[in-house]
């Protein structure tokens, strides 16, 4: 114990006397092999058991379905057996025990046996459908009606002999000719095929005959017995024996490994339930899968090769311990070149405290190392992080403001604009005996499309300009003599970017107070004016009776106050003695003030007789085709 001590504090000990750069390497290689080490050795066992799982699951899902396959053929073989044993005429003729007249006997050949005939026709899967005679009476019919002494050598008579009610199983493995007794006439070669053996007692308990339904193994288990299966697995089935019913010849590798499984010693534990196991034999690895099938008193097991799975994963843990290797050699080299660059890690800390200090925030100091400076710059852009959001949260905190008031502006006109469309509607609908309703119906719905399609705060004069179209056709609706619109826009004015529903309430305002209900022309030009300073000027001109110079005082002084007395705009009327709140003007002026500053905004120049002019100040802004 005390040479063991001794040794950990010279190794302690030479390590303190290595440089600060050899230590940190040797740290680094530390921390980063064994985490590594350890999960890819997590990763490799987890890698080989999600397989191994993967290949279980879908072994056992192969041998069910091959079950369920012949657990299908047993009922075919079956139902053909029960349906040759119910024909009255046919159980009197295995049984006649003196000679049957030549008319009888060709009438039971057109009917009895040719309805025998039909069931092995309409069931193509079944090979031979015999029935044995033990009555030396009996006229043989061939292939179906036999004499009894034809198969009293067979391996299976005795087996059948003595049944009784039940019924019973026999797998034949190799090809037999079976010859009849006098070798006379010799039935055809019978391939590999199960046997389903019935004993006819009539009566009870005087042995009249056999019946025999015959089915191909390769019927009857398509898996198991084809020639489809692959080079690395194999399907098996076992007999009630345990000897091996196998389409092959040879005795192959695969039988030869389940030989060694399913020893007489597991017999009693393999006879029920289904059975998964992995193992290794003559140097390499199989995954074996087993599942009763009870009927027959048999097993189906499914033997697969897990050899290129293991290749698979072994080449994948070699290359995760080379890019283990790769990663730590990189890692080592790096942390060498930035232990030695200390003091220039130093450097960047000063010059981003020099930025500070001259109001410029600079970004994430990065450095490689840590220490005392480590410490520094992190505290250094802890500081520098929250001075931004400090920023940034004021910033926000404008923005939701502006966006609450411009959302509160926006309802104020949508319902505004469409109570007074609807409004116009009905008149329609009163006035004009719906004679221009569908008319009407076209131009309000584009109205409505564009008012609710808020799909950004800026569009197109040109789209502007098509809404205040729409507009006019359905205020016209309620006019003997409607209002001519006459628009002075230049092509390139036209793809202008402003305000979404800037210049409707100012054409809203004209249609309200412009004109008396008696004006017989009513006229409207909206023109633009370009100035050299980036500002164009977008003009809305009637000929209606003009604003009274009263008045129109107090709709400049309400318009510039907009911007700055906000309680105002939901509170007080802007025109009382029009007896309208005027809130289209205020809030286009807000809404303008808010979005490009304070120098833009409404003009009004108004004479009484004389019509009104609004001028909207606008920056030109163009979002396509070249512009500011």
């Amino acid at each position: 114990m005390n040479s063991l001590r001794n040794r950990l504090r010279d190794l302690f000990r030479r390590l303190n006397s290595l440089s600060l750069q050899v230590r940190l390497i040797i740290a680094y290689i530390v921390v980063i092999l064994l985490p590594t080490a350890g999960i890819s050795y997590y990763s490799y066992q987890q890698i080989n058991t999600t397989y191994i799982q993967d290949t279980r699951l879908k072994s056992m899902d192969t041998l069910q379905n091959e079950k369920q396959t012949i657990m299908t053929q047993i009922e075919t073989m079956e139902r053909a057996a029960q349906l040759a044993v119910s024909d009255q005429e046919v159980i009197q003729y295995l049984t006649e025990d003196e000679d049957t007249p030549t008319a009888e006997l060709i009438e039971f050949n057109a009917n009895s046996y040719a309805r025998l005939a039909q069931i092995q026709m309409n069931n193509p899967s079944l090979l031979h459908l015999r029935l044995y005679s033990n009555s030396t009476n009996t006229y043989e019919i061939w292939p179906i009606i036999l004499h009894e002494n034809r198969i009293v050598n067979a391996p299976w008579y005795r087996l059948a002999r003595g049944l009784g009610d039940r019924e019973a199983w026999y797998m034949q493995r190799s090809d037999l000719s079976l010859e009849r007794a006098d070798s006379s006439r010799a039935l055809e070669p019978d391939p590999p095929k199960l046997s389903l053996l019935r004993e006819l007692e009539l009566p009870r308990g005087h042995h009249a005959g056999m019946i025999q339904v015959d089915m191909r193994l390769s019927d009857l288990a398509p898996l198991t017995f084809g020639q489809s299966q692959e080079d690395n697995s194999r399907m098996l089935l076992l007999d009630a024996g345990g000897g091996h019913v196998s389409p092959y010849t040879e005795q192959n590798l695969y039988n030869r490994l389940a030989d060694r499984l399913f020893t007489a010693a597991d017999s009693q534990r393999l006879s029920t339930g289904e059975l998964s196991a992995q193992y290794r034999a003559d140097g390499q690895s199989y995954l074996l899968t087993s599942i009763p099938v009870e009927r027959l008193g048999a097993r189906l097991v499914y033997v697969v090769s897990l050899e290129k799975m293991l290749q698979d994963t072994g080449r994948a843990r070699n290359l995760i311990i080379l890019a283990t290797v790769g990663f730590i050699v990189l890692v080592s080299l790096i942390t060498y070149a930035a232990n030695s660059l200390i003091l220039k890690n130093l450097r960047k800390l000063t010059h981003a405290m020099k930025q500070m200090r001259r109001g410029e925030f600079p970004p994430v100091v990065q450095v490689d190392g840590g220490g005392e400076i480590g410490e520094l710059v992190y505290h250094f852009n802890r500081m520098n992080g929250t001075i931004n959001e400090l920023i940034a949260q004021a910033v926000r905190k404008q923005a939701l403001m502006k966006e609450a008031e411009l959302r509160t502006l926006y309802s104020q006109i949508d319902a505004h604009f469409l109570y007074n469309t609807l409004e116009n509607i009905k008149m329609l609908a009163e006035i004009e005996n719906q004679r221009q309703i569908s008319d009407a119906l076209t131009s309000l719905g584009g109205m409505m499309r564009y008012n609710f399609k808020w799909t950004g705060e800026y569009v197109k004069l040109e789209e502007e300009l098509r809404h205040i179209c729409n507009y006019i056709d359905v205020m016209n609706i309620r006019y003997d003599e409607p209002v001519e619109l006459e628009l002075d826009i230049a092509p390139a004015d036209r793809e202008l970017m402003l305000l979404k529903m800037s210049l409707q309430p100012l054409v809203e305002n004209a249609f309200k107070h412009a004109w008396e209900e008696s004006a017989d022309v009513r006229y409207l030009l909206i023109r633009s004016v370009q100035r050299e300073d980036g500002v164009i000027t977008i003009i809305v001109q009637d000929n209606g009776k003009g604003i009274p110079g009263p008045e129109l005082e107090q709709l400049r002084a309400r318009i510039r106050e907009a911007g700055i007395r906000q309680e105002e705009l939901h509170d007080e009327p802007v025109l009382q003695a029009r007896g309208t709140t005027g809130i289209g003007l205020q809030n286009v002026e807000r809404r303008i003030r808010l979005f490009y500053g304070e120098q833009y905004g409404l003009q009004v120049h108004s004479m009484a007789g004389l019509g009104t002019q609004v001028e909207l100040i606008l920056p030109k802004r163009i979002q396509a085709g070249g512009g500011n």
